[in-house]
């Protein structure tokens, strides 16, 4: 078969232009007695603390103005995006599949990191025994520089690839070329219509040349990736575990709710970080007047609204303030001021 548009590391990175950020809100200048002395609570529990996981999920890319996997009414382009999210669909119609991952890789490519992107992997360089488990696929942590041997992927990514040649083992991690064929360029167009396109206009494996690529995504029906999920094992096996932070998820949807099970069985306490939280999922009990580092009684800690305003806050003592400035070609990087503590 003749492969008009293998994928190539030659091909032109995506340009970061136009971008619109979210305006922030001003949700955390004025504190409530009971708001500000949980948070100072939690921040004498996060200095004491010695090794540290964080569950991260969706909620954690809201403020990059990046939309939910099911979008608007769980359709993209009248199909259900969670059919389209199959390896049946994969094998039935390739030229769909492709153009609906085209679509996200360009939604997620034209969203930027937010603080708590940066404000986490700041955390991982400033703490050697902190990991990072993601749900996201958006890249948008692998963009805000947060070191890769301390952040799992345990969904994939969209910018990671795949051949689906049984003989071909294929794969390639931070691929942000866009698009990966001239012919997926009609997929970030929203108001284009559907155009069928054939597979000599889909990415092909550069190593075999003749396998189909696929996203590197787990798609529904497919197991969690096998390294990712060892990696979270040995860690939280390794030692106890002081603290976990759920950030931009409820954490109580399995096997994700697994990890904070199991770090409140070894003694370790919870931080959530969410825009709704649950009544069930409320903080414990602390009296205004408790001095901060009372802390040995509490369990966990919530902190209702944006992630990315309260997860910089809240690790400040730790990263230091951080500082969110735009590069020359668009990218946005973090300038920290030092550290709060020193």
């Amino acid at each position: 078969m003749t492969v008009d548009h293998p994928v190539s590391g030659s091909a032109v990175p995506y340009q970061f232009d136009n971008h619109v950020f979210p305006t922030p809100s001003t949700q955390l200048e004025t504190l409530t007695p009971s708001a500000a002395a949980n948070l100072a609570s939690f921040q004498a529990y996060l200095r004491s603390s010695k090794r540290i996981l964080a569950l991260v999920g969706a909620g954690l890319s809201a403020s990059s103005g990046l939309p939910t996997f099911r979008g608007t009414g769980g359709l993209w382009r009248n199909h259900d995006a969670m059919e389209l999210a199959t390896p049946e669909a994969f094998s039935n119609d390739p030229s769909l599949v492709w153009q609906f991952y085209s679509a996200r890789r360009a939604a997620a490519l034209h969203a930027m990191p937010n603080k708590a992107h940066y404000a986490l992997a700041e955390l991982s360089k400033r703490m050697p025994d902190f990991l990072t488990l993601t749900q996201n696929v958006d890249g948008l942590s692998t963009r805000a520089n947060h070191p890769p041997n301390q952040l799992l992927h345990l969904h994939g990514s969209l910018f990671s690839l795949k051949c689906t040649s049984f003989y071909c083992d294929f794969q390639e991690d931070n691929h942000f070329t866009h698009p990966l064929t001239p012919e997926l360029a009609i997929a970030s167009e929203i108001s284009a219509p559907y155009t069928h396109i054939p597979l000599s206009g889909l990415p092909h494996c550069p190593k075999c040349h003749t396998g189909l690529l696929r996203p590197g995504v787990v798609w529904f029906g497919e197991a969690l990736p096998w390294r990712a999920v060892k990696a979270a094992d040995d860690f939280i096996s390794a030692g106890k575990v002081d603290l976990i932070l759920v950030i931009g998820t409820s954490g109580t949807v399995y096997p994700a709710a697994g990890y904070v099970d199991r770090i409140r069985m070894q003694g370790g306490k919870v931080a959530l970080f969410n825009i709704d939280i649950d009544d069930s999922e409320g903080e414990d009990d602390f009296p205004e007047m408790e001095p901060e580092r009372s802390y040995a009684n509490r369990t966990k800690w919530t902190f209702e609204g944006d992630a990315a305003e309260w997860v910089p806050v809240a690790l400040e003592p730790i990263i230091g303030p951080i500082e969110v400035q735009e590069g020359s070609d668009g990218e946005r990087f973090n300038l920290a001021v030092g550290r709060s503590d020193d």
